[in-house]
């Protein structure tokens, strides 16, 4: 009988310490794995994917951003991320919409450069004031490149006779050609070459550049992108990483030499041109990353007009052969709310 009680309260004490007892620690969830490429070389304005690494906010996105690639090109960018063989990348925005007219199943998540950082420069002295400038000159292009599309954009906007242009196609890099004088004008990006081609021609004031958003050209720039099937199987990831992504594009924004520092950190190669991508971003800041439709809706918004402008530009240009239909299909402001 003494032993049948004992066993009853033995039975009780473990019933208690069980019902009192803490749960066993929950299993933390994996970490989402994620590869990105980008559209070149390091610049400036790819100092947002390495800002959210190193702040962390990724991480507290439960993201491993475990690879940063750099690219060769937008149109090779859009086609890896669209067959899957990168979680995300950043490109040249017409060239998404191009890649996308062939059938490459992209979109795009966030537009970094609401307008187009690409300018018409020539060395000082060249008389290059307006568009039609141009007209009597001879020009470095390369057929291959984003580059000839603003060309042959800005050229029609402001009714440049081609045909008085001595258009000269020249391999990368143009400047080359220019600081030999072997041509006299070239087109480039503000946040991208031309910086660095006006620290080797004199430092500021050493060049005569004419932006293009400020001479009729209204395409977009670059931006974040992804592929449809990773909008459509894996929304939470492409929320998760988006809102990670804009916390560090404000934080550039805020303090653009602590971008640079942190770009530098993590691509020590780069290091001697730190300088060069503080000019860079400092161009972005004033020219490109903000908006009258960034003051309404929010950084990186996706504008549909602006889209409607880059999609009938490329098919009036002949450089995208088919039309986007709808072409909502080529962006989603979904992520960005």
């Amino acid at each position: 009988m003494g032993r049948m009680r004992w066993l009853t309260g033995a039975t009780l004490a473990v019933g208690l310490l069980a019902a009192t007892s803490p749960d066993p620690p929950a299993r933390a969830a994996e970490m989402d794995k994620v590869k990105v490429r980008l559209d070149w070389v390091i610049r400036g304005d790819h100092a947002m994917f390495f800002v959210a690494k190193e702040k962390g906010y990724f991480k507290a996105e439960n993201i491993d951003l475990e690879l940063i690639h750099k690219g060769n090109g937008s149109l090779n960018t859009a086609t890896l991320v669209g067959t899957y063989q990168y979680d995300f990348g950043f490109a040249d925005l017409p060239t998404v919409c191009v890649a996308r007219a062939k059938g490459v199943p992209v979109v795009s998540l966030i537009v970094v450069n609401q307008r187009s950082p690409l300018a018409l420069v020539a060395l000082k002295g060249t008389g290059l004031h307006s568009p039609k400038d141009a007209e009597g000159k001879s020009v470095g292009i390369n057929p291959a490149t984003s580059t000839y599309l603003f060309y042959q954009a800005l050229m029609a906007a402001n009714q440049v006779d081609r045909k008085k242009v001595t258009e000269t196609t020249v391999p990368p890099p143009s400047e080359a050609f220019l600081l030999t004088r072997k041509v006299q004008m070239i087109p480039g990006y503000i946040d991208a070459e031309i910086p660095e081609l006006e620290a080797r021609a004199g430092g500021p004031g050493s060049l005569e550049i004419l932006l293009g958003s400020e001479y009729g050209y209204e395409l977009l720039g670059s931006g974040v992108l992804t592929s449809e099937k990773m909008v459509k199987e894996r929304p939470d990831l492409v929320r998760r990483f988006t809102r990670a992504y804009l916390r560090a594009f404000q934080d550039v924004i805020k303090n653009l030499h602590e971008g640079a520092d942190i770009l530098v950190k993590h691509n020590p190669d780069v290091a001697e041109k730190k300088e060069v991508m503080i000019k860079q971003l400092e161009a972005d800041v004033r020219y490109t990353f903000t908006s009258d439709d960034t003051k309404e809706h929010g950084l990186g918004w996706n504008p549909p007009r602006k889209w409607q402008v880059t999609h009938d530009t490329l098919l009036r240009l002949k450089v995208s052969g088919n039309p986007v239909q709808p072409i909502s299909a080529i962006y989603s402001n979904d992520f960005l709310k």
